[in-house]
């Protein structure tokens, strides 16, 4: 089965035109995934190529045009290599023997601010003395840190260089890509009894389970517990029918209230949402953010941030459920606005930010739409931990996590 999008390394390639950014990709993939030419501006969209990249695992490589692009539609299409740096693990940029323009300098800036680690490859050096030569340019613009390396190569002449830049990403790798988080492992003890409680709703695929109530039934089998799924219907019952009571009650957000008046107080309870909170983004920053909600005034606007696209049900958690919670909880007159996909606003009108889920992203995008939410003092926080605000349960839902 193949890794989802989500959980693979996503590597982004930037440069100018005509550098071989293309041609690298092509060289790395074994095969013709970008048009090289040599016309100007021929990646004209964001190309992405998922592969294994052993031994480093599953991975997405984002090709992006170039940065020096002078096209019609040049401005749109940066403008999108740009936001695609928030959701990159590890940047690669390539530049040729003419070495780190202005172009360049303002992806490396961007790295920095974001705290993604970069490979800088200095493509189109056939010999010594032009490496030589573009390494000395070069060296002002490489951070010696580890968050930062670079090699010089050809792409068309250097039969090393997939193992170069292999051996590169290697020493780049993020923590949480080589020890990735988990969603309930660390919370609980082996052999645990776990309740999740999933409703069959308008918002349940039909014959499926939506993603993170799979990736969290997979993680309490890797961790050798014993899951007990039920509907919010047939709780009562199956906690009746357990011998003991269960070390951990997880439910889908949207039954909190229900679940919360069931389960007994000693029993701990969290959500699918507040888990992967946790997983894919910053719990406290969350938490935090969602103790905001009691400063909010009279016509302040709320952002409301779908990571995927879908079609919103006529009871739409994100476009019904929170705004209606949140009128209530603060019974001030807000305005709120939806946003979807992978495209980051301006946020800077905004004086609170809600998160879905994030199941169908990676770690790096939600962590990087928290850092630039907070470069600008704007509170964020996700559906989830939200709704268990609005309820007045959130104290009992993070309990578990001791933070």
């Amino acid at each position: 089965m193949k890794a989802l999008k989500s959980q693979r390394l996503h590597i982004g390639i930037f440069g100018r035109t005509n550098v071989g950014k293309s041609s690298i990709l092509n060289r790395i993939a074994n095969q013709d995934i970008s048009i090289v030419s040599d016309i100007a501006g021929t990646t004209t969209d964001v190309v992405e190529k998922s592969m294994e990249l052993l031994p480093i695992g599953p991975v997405t490589f984002l090709d992006t045009a170039g940065l020096d692009d002078r096209t019609d539609l040049a401005e749109k299409r940066i403008e999108k290599t740009m936001k695609i740096i928030n959701r990159t693990d590890i940047g690669i940029i390539v530049c040729d023997d003419k070495g780190i323009a202005d172009d360049e300098k303002q992806i490396i800036n961007k790295f920095l601010e974001l705290n993604i680690p970069y490979l800088i490859v200095v493509n189109k050096c056939d010999n010594e003395q032009i490496a030589t030569f573009v390494f000395n340019k070069i060296s002002e613009y490489f951070n010696t840190t580890s968050k930062s390396s670079f090699i010089i190569t050809s792409a068309k002449e250097d039969n090393d260089i997939v193992f170069k830049i292999k051996d590169a990403l290697i020493k780049l790798l993020p923590e949480d890509f080589i020890n990735p988080p988990r969603i309930t492992g660390d919370l609980i003890p082996e052999k645990s009894t776990v309740i999740l409680v999933v409703p069959i709703d308008k918002e349940a695929p039909k014959g499926r389970l939506i993603l993170p109530q799979v990736q969290t039934i997979r993680d309490l089998l890797d961790s050798n517990c014993m899951a007990y799924v039920v509907k919010e219907t047939e709780l009562e019952s199956a906690l009746c029918n357990l011998k003991k009571s269960p070390d951990l009650v997880i439910t889908d957000s949207q039954a909190f209230k229900k679940v919360a008046e069931i389960v007994p107080n000693d029993i701990p309870l969290t959500s699918f949402s507040i888990l992967f909170a946790r997983l894919k983004g910053d719990l406290k920053e969350f938490i935090k953010g969602a103790n905001s909600i009691k400063n909010l005034q009279d016509n302040d606007k709320i952002l409301i941030l779908e990571s995927c696209t879908h079609h919103a049900i006529e009871d739409d958690i994100g476009t019904v459920k929170i705004p209606n919670l949140l009128r209530e909880k603060t019974g001030k007159k807000l305005i709120i606005e939806n946003y979807s996909g992978h495209d980051f606003p301006d946020i800077s009108e905004y004086k609170l930010i809600i998160h879905c889920g994030a199941c169908m992203t990676n770690r790096r995008e939600i962590l990087s739409r928290i850092l630039i939410a907070n470069n600008l003092n704007i509170p964020i926080t996700n559906y989830g931990i939200t709704i268990s605000y609005c309820l007045g349960i959130l104290p009992r839902a993070v309990k578990i996590f001791n933070i």
